[in-house]
């Protein structure tokens, strides 16, 4: 994707159905050239998400439905590859709407491009992240006793992606309780602020992934 612009689009608090249909405008036009490598950073209202991975099975699942429904919570089967997730306000979700042609088709290589936005990202607000041999996403912590501090799940139709990363940035980790999170079960969750002790603020933390952003795609 050498030297081309990438646009940022800052949305706040967007419920999931309207990001959902926001993506697959924006992949269509992406596709027909009507708009240039666009990344969307946001926050969702709580919702649970489910990947290509748990081919609608929901044994990670668990919050019972009467627990869900109390905290209007809900779940979504997905188009995005890997396992089940938790999205909610205190998480910062990014969705590239990237073109991957015709230097960057190979999807491995772009889930690790991701991860490293996500690494660079945390190293910027002072958080030392990593990658864990054999599993995804960015993780902080230990060596040994990692804890998950972003998640990845793509979609890549025909070289358009969307779909990407979550950052946990200030997110209420109990949340997380109501599922397995990623389907990984002896492995925990953590956030930016947990790690550092204090608070951040989310616009730092979208500034942080967007320069990282352009660092490792543009």
């Amino acid at each position: 994707m050498g030297g081309r612009t990438i646009g940022v689009r800052r949305l706040g608090l967007l419920d999931y159905d309207a990001a959902i249909d926001l993506q697959r405008t924006l992949v269509e036009d992406r596709r027909a050239g009507r708009i240039g490598d666009t990344l969307l950073l946001l926050e969702h209202p709580p919702v649970i998400t489910l990947g290509a991975k748990t081919r609608g099975r929901r044994e990670h699942l668990v919050a019972t439905p009467e627990q869900l429904a109390e905290a209007g919570v809900a779940v979504y089967e997905t188009g995005r590859g890997g396992d089940i997730t938790y999205h909610g306000p205190g998480q910062l979700v990014g969705y590239p709407i990237f073109d991957l042609r015709p230097d960057r088709c190979d999807v491995h290589r772009y889930v690790r491009d991701l991860e490293d936005v996500l690494i660079r990202a945390a190293a910027t607000l002072g958080v030392a992240a990593g990658r864990v041999p054999g599993l995804t996403g960015a993780w902080a912590g230990p060596t040994g006793r990692e804890e998950k501090i972003g998640a990845i799940g793509v979609r890549i139709s025909r070289w358009i992606t969307s779909h990407g990363f979550a950052l946990n940035v200030s997110a209420d980790l109990d949340r997380f309780t109501w599922i397995v999170p990623c389907g990984i079960a002896d492995r925990g969750v953590t956030s930016i602020e947990r790690v550092l002790g204090r608070h951040v603020m989310m616009s730092d933390v979208a500034d942080a992934v967007a320069r990282a952003t352009a660092e490792v795609f543009s």
